[in-house]
């Protein structure tokens, strides 16, 4: 058992490094010490989804801020090397991504300048058509755009990965095409399972597989709880539109489904890793599904490319 901050869990054990592929809070003192005492070595946070390039370094001065606050607690991720050195120090591990390619705006040049400023993840698109591809909510996918090729390159090139997560049929696997490194999408389910618009069709999970991609499975809401409503219609409108849509199947529609009994929070983590022993799983792949996996995709994917 480990006692942290006041906190107790009884797994993971602490040699164990446990990676979340993308979460999104209202942060705080509080949520820290929770992924501390959990033993979560690195999160890939989002940082904006629908900021301009000027809003979102304002955020991640913000971060920054809380970086100087909360030294014992949370450290910048930009290397996989950061993210060993906070799990033996006990710390939390903070990856900086994007859920858009606003931050970009039309400029390519910024590619590279968000990649030196920390960014390490940037979807093409959330939800809507975007300069780069389709997202999963527009009625036609026409795939990735000619700045999206060219931007997908570039990323490539600087070590920033591309993440298809809310983009569209025909768009994420162009991406995966295209891309020279293999992509990620950090949050989203198989259509199987749950036929929500953002999960990914069989044929776009094997060519993700194929290509030595990264899938993240989701637990939203959680990475909502507690949070006003306003929250929530920033993700999904932003400044596009004045409307909120209700209406079924949109992006407005997602609604709040409960929390699994078995997690509530980043305290929670232990019990995915005892339910995937409990379903056959062995120590050595528990340990790449709860960290190791994302570890090494950091390693081979946040530097320059050779």
């Amino acid at each position: 058992m480990r006692i942290v901050w006041g906190y107790k869990t009884e797994y993971p054990e602490p040699d164990m490094i446990l990676i979340d592929g993308c979460q999104y809070a209202n942060w705080s003192e509080k949520i820290f010490r929770e992924m501390n005492a959990g033993g979560v070595s690195a999160v890939h946070v989002t940082i904006c989804y629908h900021e301009d390039f000027r809003e979102t370094v304002e955020n991640m001065a913000d971060w920054n801020r809380m970086f100087e606050r909360f030294p014992d607690l949370i450290v910048p991720g930009r290397t996989a090397e950061d993210v060993r050195r906070a799990h033996a120090d006990g710390r939390t591990a903070i990856v900086f991504g994007f859920q858009n390619c606003s931050p970009i705006e039309d400029d390519i040049g910024l590619v590279e300048i968000c990649h030196q400023l920390g960014a390490r993840f940037m979807q093409l698109t959330y939800n809507n058509q975007s300069l780069l591809a389709t997202g999963c909510y527009e009625e036609n996918d026409t795939g990735v755009t000619r700045m999206g090729r060219q931007v997908i390159a570039n990323m490539n090139r600087v070590g920033l990965v591309v993440d298809m997560s809310h983009s569209g049929e025909r768009s994420t696997p162009e991406a995966i095409e295209m891309s020279e490194r293999p992509i990620a999408i950090t949050h989203a389910h198989p259509a199987f399972w749950h036929p929500a618009q953002r999960n990914k069709s069989d044929d776009v999970l094997k060519a993700l597989g194929e290509s030595g991609g990264m899938l993240g499975f989701s637990l939203y809401p959680h990475h909502l709880k507690d949070q006003p409503d306003s929250v929530v219609e920033w993700m999904r409108v932003g400044r596009w539109t004045k409307d909120i849509d209700y209406g079924e199947g949109s992006a407005s529609d997602a609604g709040f489904p409960p929390m699994p009994s078995w997690f509530g929070g980043n305290l929670d983590f232990g019990n995915i890793a005892d339910g995937l022993k409990a379903h056959g799983f062995d120590d050595a792949d528990v340990e790449k599904v709860m960290g190791g996996n994302w570890l090494r995709f950091f390693e081979e994917s946040f530097g320059p490319s050779n």
